[in-house]
């Protein structure tokens, strides 16, 4: 009797962890972004000036302009850290942070590094990695409750270890497809934008060579390796470029680059929160 309880609680569970590996629907997604920026907003310090916003917000609307309708109302934030980073919240939020900034040699390569994390939101690779940590979440319950039903106590235990670990490396990082499909994505873009989409490598190449043993944080997350820069530049020789596409925007970017120094202190390291 008891295992036939057993058996239909187990039962009872498959289709709970079938529902969590779907990926987010649009509202979901929408929903999970009005949540990601406030958490946003209590852990990072942002640049509201609005004349440095409106550079990066004008940047990332041209990318878009080009991109086709998209389900999302896409906004772009300036993160006052001086660490080389930019990363794509669900639901259209763009963080760029102003060591980004600083470091691009020119437009094209900020365009670059821009139009990437729009494709991550476009291609859904937010509500993919979303989806899967739910998943996995589900997945961890339904292992320890499984686990206590047919093991008992110390069972459940061991269960809950292993099912955290393996959330861990779900939401860990974009895997390497979904990387490529985001270089893809900025690759297709940018010329359409009016951007040199040779700009993309461009920046990779100048923060792999800068960074020696010290990989910047940019790259940690996102890894780009050397085959990952020999597929784009690959891409990039496959477009037919119109002539005339932006790699300098005749001093702006320099421009923004001294404002955001005036308004954080430069080149600062990371101050402690």
């Amino acid at each position: 009797m008891r295992r036939r309880c057993s058996s239909s609680r187990l039962t009872l569970l498959a289709p709970l962890v079938a529902l969590a590996c779907s990926t987010l629907t649009v509202p979901e997604e929408k929903q999970l972004g009005v949540q990601f920026e406030r958490e946003a907003r209590q852990h990072y310090r942002f640049v509201n000036d609005p004349i440095v916003v409106g550079y990066v917000s004008k940047i990332g609307n041209d990318v878009l302009r080009v991109a086709g309708p998209q389900p999302f109302e896409f906004h772009f934030y300036v993160v006052d850290q001086p660490e080389i980073n930019a990363f794509a919240g669900p639901a259209g939020s763009i963080y760029v942070h102003t060591g980004t900034i600083l470091k691009a040699r020119n437009v094209s390569e900020l365009a670059g590094v821009i139009a990437h994390e729009v494709g991550h939101v476009v291609r859904r690779h937010i509500a993919q990695n979303y989806g899967k940590q739910r998943a996995a979440s589900i997945g961890q319950e339904a292992l320890v409750a499984a686990a206590g039903i047919v093991g008992g106590g110390g069972a459940a235990a061991g269960a809950n270890m292993l099912g955290g670990l393996g959330a861990m490396a779900v939401v860990n990082s974009f895997g390497r497809q979904a990387e490529r499909e985001a270089d893809d994505f900025a690759v297709g873009v940018l010329p359409q934008a009016g951007y040199d989409p040779n700009g993309l490598p461009s920046f990779f190449e100048t923060l792999m060579a800068q960074g020696g043993s010290q990989m910047p944080e940019f790259l940690s997350s996102h890894p780009a390796t050397a085959e990952r820069l020999q597929a784009t530049r690959a891409a990039i020789a496959k477009e037919d470029l119109p002539p005339g596409l932006e790699v300098d925007d005749d001093g702006r970017l320099e421009i923004i680059q001294e404002r955001i120094r005036l308004l954080t202190g430069g080149d600062r390291p990371p101050t402690a929160r």
